[in-house]
């Protein structure tokens, strides 16, 4: 038999090979074989009864587990056989831990360390007690708002309406029995989270057409419970351009994107980072597509290929996907890719790129437009039904803003190639017509508004 993760053989023994043991015990077991060459052959061993005693002693004492050793035998040769059981608890080799990867040994570092251990105490990131955090340091009003909606979504046992709130975040293990806070409390209802994580951070950023040019940008922090609403907000207000309709006397705004589809990719995102990780969920939004980063890989035996299909629900956050699967906002069957990709094509719009990538999962999401010809969908659009109602300037105006919802007149006086003054003057008549209209004031975004009758 070759080689593989059970399995591995050595032509003698040395005492680095206790690492070998020490992986086997640390993933599922497996068998080191003393005396054998790599592709399975009996050399042989002379010193197997003293083997016999210095092995199992030395596993002992530099890894403190037990082991099975046997003297097996093969054409007149002697040769070892040791049999590692798997340890429901970390086990290192000179304060190294290593496991078993295919028929490699790995050592273990930085956050594959941190998650081997916590699932080797059968515990989870956001499980873990915050030390000197208590229910003082709880926002009680949005503990209330969330016992209503989770009640009102028939997610929560009607009850929890008139019990003390407290002995209901208990029972959802928020809270433990001696009162203390987890970390998925703080994050989920912290007044100040950052007094206690501080890695709850959301980076907004919109981009030109470099990578170095950033035009605008935002932070979003606090509470993850009422982070998607935040995000969602400052999208639509300062990010993203919607176009404004009519239906007959129907007023209709659509944005450039699936709100379904970004709601999803933002909660996944909140939901399964990894909070160990000091770094920052981003969102660098470019004039065709929007990148969305979240640190964390996807937890074996996910894949990729596997988040397109129905596939079961693996979860970095238990407690914290929990409350939102209470609250209505997420499905607990493993569906969120399938979903965004349902909505995404609804509005015929391009399937979205999903990879791991810098330790964490990346989703690129595009529009109708693409880097060759940004503002073509617009474009056509301002072209073929109030083309011959507006001159020239005003065309470009609209289809700079069409891409740039936040566009300031001093840029786009520097993108046509006339002054501010002559920006303002077609910007009026563009609002007193009725296509162009500014949301939220001077630091606001513009909507542009065609007529469908």
């Amino acid at each position: 038999m070759p080689e593989n993760q059970l399995i591995e053989f050595k032509e003698q023994w040395k005492d680095e090979f206790l690492k070998h043991i020490c992986a086997f015990a640390n993933t599922r077991g497996g068998k080191l074989y003393i005396g054998l060459q790599d592709n399975g052959s009996v050399l042989g061993v002379k010193n197997t009864k003293k083997l016999l005693e210095d092995i199992p002693n030395k596993v002992v004492q530099f890894l403190g587990i037990t082991i099975d050793i046997d003297i097996k035998q093969k054409n007149h040769k002697e040769y070892i056989e040791i049999q590692v059981l798997p340890s429901n608890v970390p086990i290192s080799f000179h304060s190294k831990y290593y496991t078993r990867s295919g028929a490699t040994v790995q050592e273990l570092r930085g956050q594959k360390l941190r998650e081997f251990i916590l699932k080797k105490d059968s515990i989870t990131w956001d499980e873990i007690i915050v030390n000197n955090a208590d229910i003082n340091d709880l926002n009680k009003n949005l503990i209330l708002k969330f016992i209503n909606k989770a009640v009102n979504a028939n997610c929560l046992y009607a009850d929890a309406l008139n019990e003390n709130h407290i002995l209901t975040l208990k029972k959802l293990n928020l809270i433990n029995d001696s009162g203390r806070i987890t970390r998925a409390a703080i994050l989920l209802f912290g007044k100040k989270t950052d007094t206690f994580i501080r890695t709850a951070t959301v980076k907004i950023g919109k981009f030109g057409n470099k990578e170095t040019e950033l035009i605008t940008q935002d932070v979003v922090e606090g509470n993850i419970l009422e982070m998607p609403d935040k995000i969602m907000d400052i999208l639509r207000v300062k990010y993203l351009h919607s176009i404004i309709s009519y239906v007959g006397l129907e007023r209709i705004e659509t944005l450039e994107y699936s709100e379904k589809a970004l709601r999803e990719v933002i909660l996944n995102a909140i939901i399964h980072k990894d909070y160990g990780e000091q770094t920052d969920i981003t969102i660098h939004i470019y004039n065709h597509k929007i990148i969305f980063w979240n640190s964390g890989p996807l937890l074996e035996p996910l894949t990729i290929d596997m988040l397109k299909q129905q596939h079961p629900s693996r979860r970095r956050n238990p407690l914290i996907a929990n409350i939102f699967f209470l609250m209505g906002y997420i499905e607990a069957w493993g569906r969120g890719m399938l979903l965004i990709n349902e909505e995404i094509k609804k509005m015929n719009l391009p399937e979205p790129d999903v990879q791991e990538f810098a330790g964490g999962i990346q989703i690129v999401i595009y529009n109708n437009l693409t880097p060759a010809n940004e503002g073509g969908q617009i474009g056509g659009q301002i072209g073929g039904q109030i083309g011959g109602q507006i001159n020239d300037t005003q065309k470009k105006i609209l289809t700079i803003i069409s891409n740039n919802p936040g566009v300031t007149r001093k840029i786009l006086a520097k993108e046509i190639g006339i002054n501010e003054s002559a920006i303002q003057k077609h910007l009026n008549k563009l609002k007193k017509s009725g296509y162009l209209e500014r949301k939220n004031g001077t630091r606001g975004s513009w909507i542009i508004k065609i007529n469908k009758q």
